[in-house]
């Protein structure tokens, strides 16, 4: 096996690790974050700049300038020490001490061991220990060290002994630099909290409408969508109330002529069977009563579509007590229907259906599984987001390449065995509407019991 890339091997990576597809996968997935993220990010990049520019110039500026003047006050007492003696030494000590507000302390005969500098903690440190240093001389030995939090100890070595000074920290430094970063954090969690709520009162009218597109896409109401939030967001949930309403007066045209012609349809089609069944029979006869038997089933399957979308609203069902019903009315029209059935409901998978239109739906499918197979077992599943009912047999089956033919009206497969056979090839074609009007659909695929699965997925 050879360890070089290959152009496969090597696009796969890129296509795998490339920025683009790395970002994509960090970045939230929503608008919300997604948003957030645009307004909050700069704002941190802009807090952590000033911060740098604070902590690395401004401040060691100040501090640098402020440290000055205390090394040229230690220079001072240095020459004051060399410079006199006895009680004038004291006396002008004493006087240092109250004027500069230094606790001055002089150890004789003491030296500073170390040569140099004590390593510097933080910029107050090497700025003090810096311009002490210009300010007395190189040759002359000091240190300065932290005592606690409020004070720093300069030992500066005089010519018979160290001398101690005790400075305030304030004297050194600005007061508490690091209430400057509390403050901008403190700052940033306000920006904060104002931007996620008025962004989440901007983002919330774009859900809102996502849950009415879902919802009507599903078959159920949205009685109390109402346009709201920016101008945009408020053209486009009024485009989509415009677009429901025609659909919507689409849908109601189609099934009241749809109802209305197959109902004038019946009153002629009794009145030719009454008429052929009044006349002497042959084998001409009897074929046009068989057309006018096909001619009724349509005009019947055609009703049953039309009540069954057409004034039928979505509410709460159990699955599993619909489920059984439609099981229980198909295994009556089938010889032996009931106890060649197995039923897996569980009780309390409750989903918002129309109920008739799935009642038939299914009962159309275990009738259809009755007719051709000895055994059928109907399961309901419950997924994260789908309800399944599965109707499974051991029949014949249909080939993976012929299925979708099956979907089609007035189709008829040349196989033995026929979805659409007893019919008028409209079974499954409404079975399908009935499924994807609820927001599902209709499949069919190999069955483990050998035959033919037909599932109706419903969204939960």
């Amino acid at each position: 096996m050879s360890w070089f890339p290959t152009r496969e091997r090597t696009a796969a990576l890129w296509a795998r690790y490339r920025p683009g597809h790395l970002l994509h996968q960090i970045m939230p997935h929503g608008l919300f974050g997604r948003v957030l993220i645009i307004i909050v990010a700069p704002m941190f990049l802009l807090q952590g700049v000033a911060t740098y520019v604070f902590f690395e110039q401004q401040l060691d500026t100040t501090t640098r300038r402020m440290a000055r003047d205390i090394a040229a006050d230690a220079a001072f007492l240095v020459a004051l020490e060399d410079s006199h003696s006895g009680t004038d030494r004291i006396r002008l000590r004493a006087l240092a001490e109250r004027q500069l507000r230094f606790k001055l302390t002089f150890e004789p005969n003491e030296q500073i061991t170390s040569n140099g500098y004590l390593k510097p903690h933080s910029t107050i440190d090497k700025a003090l220990d810096d311009t002490i240093g210009q300010q007395i001389g190189e040759d002359r030995k000091f240190q300065t060290r932290r005592i606690g939090s409020h004070y720093f100890d300069i030992a500066v070595e005089v010519h018979d002994g160290v001398l101690h000074m005790r400075v305030p920290r304030e004297r050194v430094t600005v007061r508490a630099p690091n209430l400057f970063v509390v403050w901008m954090l403190l700052s940033s969690l306000l920006l904060i909290a104002v931007a996620v709520l008025f962004m989440r009162n901007q983002v919330r009218p774009i859900e809102q409408l996502a849950r009415a597109a879902d919802a009507f896409g599903k078959g159920r109401d949205v009685p109390d969508f109402k346009p709201y939030g920016a101008a945009e967001v408020r053209r486009a949930a009024q485009a989509f109330i415009t677009m429901r309403l025609r659909i919507e007066r689409y849908l109601t045209q189609r099934t009241e002529m749809l109802a209305g012609v197959s109902h004038d349809l019946k009153t002629p089609l009794t009145r030719m069977r009454l008429q052929l069944a009044m006349l002497p029979q042959s084998p001409d006869i009897e074929a046009l009563n068989q057309d006018a038997v096909e001619m009724e089933r349509m005009v019947t399957e055609y009703l049953d579509f039309a009540r069954g979308e057409g004034g039928e609203k979505s509410e709460p069902t159990d699955l599993g007590q619909l489920l059984s019903e439609a099981a229980a009315a198909a295994g009556r029209t089938r010889a032996g229907g009931k106890e060649r059935m197995r039923l897996n409901l569980p009780a309390g998978v409750v989903v918002a259906v129309k109920p008739y239109a799935l009642k038939r739906c299914a009962a159309n499918l275990i009738d259809n599984a009755l007719k051709h197979a000895a055994h059928v077992e109907v399961t309901l599943a419950l997924g994260t987001r789908f309800a399944e009912v599965h109707v499974d047999d051991d029949g014949p089956g249909i080939a993976e390449d012929k299925r979708e033919d099956a979907f089609r009206p007035f189709h008829r497969l040349d196989e033995g065995r026929n979805l659409q056979a007893g019919g008028v090839g409209l079974g499954l074609s409404i079975a399908r509407d009935f499924a994807r009007a609820h927001g599902g659909d209709l499949l069919l695929s190999a069955s483990p019991l050998g035959g033919l699965r037909a599932t109706i997925r419903l969204p939960i």
